[in-house]
């Protein structure tokens, strides 16, 4: 088996990954990047009329300016800004190559992947949490006309549809299916539509339930989906609602088998993996954790904003010990 040799190997090209990249190049690194889809594989997944919460100074990275029209950046500027980043700055990323295996050897890494197999000193893993759903857990989520993601409202529209979830994704989804011309029924866990939702979206959905465009069941789960029909809990008991589609947009997590593959340890409450926090190394000498992953099951704690600090943590420390040999 023939290695290819690298300083430092990072798993994954989201933005914080690109920035790792970028912190690596800037450091004279010797790196490469693997990613198992697009270039920032979960943005390109987003909705298609998504905007971001934050504005788009809080999303570059190394300082390099994001201008976007709006305050706020919508889906396809961001995927323009990073996919400027990497053509710029000639960033080493190979795409749509997934990593099967880490394996710690000695000093080294061995990692396999789906193409290629490489022996690196230091491993960087910035995968994010976007490719697992959280699921249901109910009869019939197998059916075709469920999805745990949403892309946009056309599919939707002179539909009889089912929004699962009170967080920003259901919300936004929920308005734009109805704005399109689709019906739209919310089926939320908690008490009320989620605190975390955008303050300027928020007043707009409360407001179309309020007036009862959008009809939304509260303290209420999904207790089976059938083909014409779904079949609710609710405080008042079960209600079956005539239905075509289910959007089921009730959150993902990080990819933690990967992770235990590997042997990161992680907490036994929130899942959160075992790193310090000055230098963003792991249980694992060498190996280190970047961005939403070091959130465990609490992925609204770490996001592009606040993370990318991580990248400049990592380079420095990697920087710091090869100096030191």
């Amino acid at each position: 088996m023939t290695l290819q040799k690298t300083e430092v190997l990072i798993i994954g090209a989201g933005p914080i990954g690109i920035a790792c990249a970028l912190a690596c190049k800037n450091q004279d690194l010797d790196y490469v990047v693997l990613e198992k889809g697009a270039l920032t594989h979960s943005l390109f997944n987003y909705p298609l009329n998504m905007n971001f919460f934050s504005t788009s100074e809080k999303l570059e990275i190394e300082e390099i300016p994001f201008i976007s029209k709006d305050p706020k950046p919508g889906r396809d500027e961001a995927l323009e800004y990073y996919r400027r980043v990497v053509t710029s700055k000639k960033l080493n990323i190979k795409l749509f190559e997934k990593v099967l295996s880490v394996k710690k050897d000695g000093d080294h890494f061995i990692i396999i992947s789906e193409k290629n197999s490489y022996l690196a000193q230091n491993v960087i893993v910035a995968t994010g949490f976007y490719d697992i759903p959280k699921l249901l857990h109910v009869p019939g989520e197998e059916l075709s006309k469920v999805t745990h993601y949403y892309k946009e409202a056309h599919p939707y529209v002179l539909q009889k549809n089912i929004v699962v979830g009170a967080s920003n994704s259901s919300v936004d989804a929920a308005l734009e299916i109805w704005r399109k011309g689709g019906e739209v029924t919310m089926v939320v866990r908690g008490k009320s539509i989620g605190e975390r939702v955008k303050y300027w979206v928020k007043p707009d959905i409360e407001n179309r339930i309020k007036e009862g465009s959008i009809t939304a069941y509260f303290e209420a789960t999904i207790s089976e989906i059938k083909e014409t029909e779904v079949i609710i809990k609710t405080p008042e008991g079960e209600i079956t609602l005539p239905n075509d589609f289910v959007i089921a947009l009730t959150g993902y997590r990080p990819n933690f088998a990967f992770l235990k593959s590997i042997g990161i340890t992680l907490s036994e409450d929130k899942r959160i993996p075992t790193y310090n926090d000055e230098t963003m190394e792991s249980n694992i000498k060498g190996l280190y954790l970047a961005g939403v992953i070091c959130g465990g099951t609490e992925t609204h704690k770490w996001f592009i904003e606040n993370s990318r600090i991580h990248a400049k943590l990592i380079a420095n420390h990697i920087f710091k010990k090869k100096r030191q040999r």
